[in-house]
């Protein structure tokens, strides 16, 4: 039995002989038993709870169960430096100098420097004063680790190649900082005695660091690619869009020069922003302002056999969505839905927040020709799911899709200013609809992973119904 248990039993003991002495024996009359009863219960549940016993455990030993403070450079403070570390925006000298600070009271060391392959980006601690960031990197500890790609040490101040008689300086360890297989740097921690810091604490920390450095890496490259789809896409707007806009405007000049005006200027709009808009993402009133561009255009050339609607929650219109994603959706309603229709049709474009889910949704309808079930099958078969109206869906999470980008068509096209779009083979022409779709998801993918999603339903004759959801930004 434990110490404190035993104190505690007697406590109790010699309460309840306190109770009896005070209730039986000194009071005159003695108390009933009732009354006693309830005296020594009271004062036995006052003893216990203020008693550090056995039952709440000490409270001295309430601090030695936590356990001992993590030491100085220990595991836990390098994986806590390690979530927040600079150096996940990349290799600078703004971020070198960051993670430096960071990492000085953890590894153990008097100094920390951190270089890339040819510079030293940053150092802090003792013997900054000459060891100065921006000049090469002379010591050659470190050279040795870039060029291995393996840590080294060093116990000599002449190792260190900073030419100064009183660096304080000596002891080093070096362990390279890598991205996949390439050496792009090197974390140096240096002492001001000749016994260096814990070798396997550097290489581990490095190792977090050049982890870190792969994931910006792995971010600029899929900004770049998010870039060069966009610029591909501005690419890609269709010239007979433009010359069948020319055509038309060219005709209105003979019989509504005001309006031959107008669509001029509505088509220098339509290209300053295709061409101008910076960055991934604009907010949707911008995107609606080049959707109605658009139309606007497509109207003139089609006249009352194109006919528009649209449905927009004003909440939606300061909701960031991506640049150049809704206008080819809806050129392909009107391009592959509406154009080969006797009597044309209409076009819905539908847009809604939802706060709870965090999502903008957009819809672009039409009820055109729609789209045959074996040319939904050529989009991605592992997306496919049966629709309720009997039709087909695709979906694409990051996958594929229908309709091309902006300005996609099938080949042998000829449009003319009158007569819409007419195009060699159906089946032909729609097998080409499915790049743009694909490219668009490809996009989507790399904007915001697979928090996306890009529904195509579509029935022959009835029409094609897209359905994009994005975050909410």
């Amino acid at each position: 039995m434990r110490s404190g248990s035993v104190l505690l039993a007697g406590g109790i003991a010699v309460t309840w002989g306190v109770v009896y002495l005070v209730t039986q024996v000194i009071v005159d009359p003695p108390l009933g038993v009732g009354t006693t009863v309830v005296a020594g219960v009271v004062v036995t549940l006052v003893v216990v709870l203020g008693y550090p016993s056995a039952l709440r455990g000490p409270r001295s030993a309430t601090v030695l169960r936590r356990g001992p403070e993590p030491r100085r450079g220990g595991p836990r403070s390098i994986v806590a430096g390690g979530r927040a570390m600079p150096l996940r925006s990349g290799l600078t000298a703004d971020a070198a100098r960051r993670t430096a600070d960071l990492l000085r009271p953890l590894l153990g060391g008097d100094a920390v420097a951190i270089t890339d392959t040819e510079r030293l980006l940053a150092f802090v601690g003792p013997g900054e004063d000459h060891h100065r960031a921006g000049g090469p990197v002379r010591a050659r500890v470190t050279l040795k680790a870039i060029a291995s790609g393996r840590s080294a040490t060093s116990r000599s101040t002449a190792d260190l190649g900073c030419g100064e008689p009183d660096c304080p300086l000596a002891g080093a360890v070096a362990a390279p900082l890598m991205v996949a297989d390439r050496v792009v740097g090197a974390l140096v921690v240096l002492r001001t005695g000749p016994e260096p810091a814990g070798r396997g604490q550097v290489e581990d920390m490095a190792g977090i660091l050049s982890l870190h450095l792969e994931l910006a890496e792995a971010d600029r490259e899929r900004e770049l690619a998010a870039d060069a789809r966009l610029h591909a896409l501005r690419a890609q707007i269709n010239p007979h869009f433009l010359f069948n806009v020319l055509n038309t405007i060219a005709s209105k000049s003979r019989t509504d020069p005001e309006e031959a005006r107008a669509l001029l200027l509505r088509l220098s709009d339509f290209f300053r922003y295709a061409v101008r808009q910076d960055g991934q993402l604009a907010e949707f009133a911008q995107e609606y302002f080049f959707v109605r561009t658009y139309l606007t255009l497509e109207q003139a050339r089609f006249g009352d056999r194109l006919r528009v609607r649209y449905d927009i929650d004003p909440q939606v219109l300061t909701a960031h969505v991506p640049v150049l994603t809704i206008q080819p959706l809806v050129e392909n309603a009107v391009k592959h839905g509406l154009a080969d229709k006797v009597d044309g049709g209409t076009v819905t474009l539908r847009a809604r927040v939802d706060p709870l889910t965090r999502t903008t949704s957009i819809r672009v309808s039409d009820d055109g020709v729609g789209m045959p079930p074996e040319v939904l099958e050529e989009l991605d078969g592992p997306h496919l799911t049966a629709s309720p109206d009997g039709g087909r869906r695709a979906r694409a999470g990051g996958g594929a899709g229908r309709g091309p980008a902006a300005g996609e068509t099938g080949d042998g096209e000829t449009d003319d200013a009158a007569g819409g779009d007419r195009e060699g083979g159906g089946t032909t022409r729609h097998l080409h609809t499915g790049v743009g779709l694909r490219n668009i998801s490809q996009r989507l993918t790399t904007l915001f992973g697979g928090r996306f999603s890009l529904d195509v339903r579509s029935t022959p004759d009835e029409g094609t119904v897209v359905d994009l959801r994005v975050p909410l930004r």
